[in-house]
């Protein structure tokens, strides 16, 4: 039901989005807040949700099994994520502030330039399925050791109840707090480019909510759901968004001398220039060759995850 009511929502958003596109022949400006507010709330909400799959994921390893004697060991778990949030919350100020310091201290067009840089490696780190397969495989199973160690020591006797807790707190901190750093890192390139914190603020509270529907259902509903089915279907729509970053991202190097601008004659009249106003598909030898390299990481990775998934040991 849940894959289900996201697969609609999904649908509608792209369907919404495709008829914006022929209505208006694109959008005439990428940057502008009025119409290309929807497509970048998208983006960051599609971002934040994915990280909160994965975060509930390693929370649900943590907690899971646990006896109705070790229930009170919960809580710890859940005041180790809510001040991890609160750790996010203070990391984005801390970034705010010193990516403003550098704006004062060189030109807008290279920080856009390296902070849009530094939101691609982020997004790549996350579509990466063969990093996936092996780090996330050891993330879970490190958190579940640490788990069941600290549950062997509350069984045994003269056992510390306070370091227990903290070991607790500590579990739960971890796992929130890396998906919200790598959030922030991203962030910081849509601020850069939008002027403003609106967007971001409705794309973080779409994605907070999607997640809190999930957490819900799984911590307190006890709802198995298809996670896997849901971290594809968010891959899968993180990919449209990598590849127009990492077009625009391009373009923006391109701009700031950072990489050369070669225009092929005969793209440039097979691609209409609302494509690259929507899609950031251009025309230069540059761009295209940085977009299908970061289609072929991608697709890359997932087939090399799925070898080493089924390659016998």
């Amino acid at each position: 039901m849940s894959l289900a009511a996201l697969s609609v929502g999904s649908l509608t958003t792209v369907a919404v989005l495709i008829w914006q596109g022929i209505s208006q022949s694109g959008s005439p400006d990428p940057l502008s807040p009025q119409i290309g507010f929807p497509a970048a709330a998208l983006d960051i909400g599609v971002l934040v949700f994915r990280e909160g799959l994965e975060c509930i994921l390693v929370l649900a390893a943590i907690t899971a099994a646990m006896r109705p004697s070790n229930h009170d060991y919960r809580r710890p778990v859940a005041v180790g994520a809510g001040a991890a949030f609160l750790a996010t919350i203070a990391t984005w100020w801390a970034a705010v502030g010193l990516i403003d310091d550098l704006t004062r201290r060189m030109s807008a067009l290279n920080l856009q330039a390296a902070t849009g840089l530094l939101a691609i490696l982020v997004l790549l780190v996350v579509m990466n399925w063969f990093f996936h397969k092996v780090y996330w495989t050891g993330w879970i199973s490190l958190h579940t050791r640490k788990k069941q160690d600290l549950l062997e020591r509350a069984g045994a006797a003269g056992s510390s109840r306070a370091s227990l807790s903290w070991g607790f707190v500590l579990l739960g901190f971890t796992s929130l707090y890396r998906e919200g750093f790598e959030v922030v890192l991203f962030l910081q390139s849509y601020r850069l480019k939008r002027g403003g914190r609106i967007v971001l603020l409705y794309g973080v509270l779409a994605g907070l909510l999607l997640s809190g529907i999930v957490a819900v259902l799984t911590f307190f509903a006890h709802r198995r759901l298809p996670y896997r089915r849901m971290l594809i279907l968010t891959g899968v729509m993180l990919g449209g968004v990598l590849l127009v970053m990492v077009g625009e991202q391009a373009q923006e190097m391109q701009q700031a001398h950072w990489l050369p601008t070669t225009t092929v004659p005969r793209l440039a009249a097979l691609i209409p220039p609302w494509m690259g106003m929507w899609f950031s598909v251009f025309p230069t030898i540059e761009t295209l060759v940085a977009q299908a390299a970061a289609a072929m990481i991608v697709t890359g990775s997932y087939f090399a995850a799925r070898f080493e998934f089924r390659r016998p040991a």
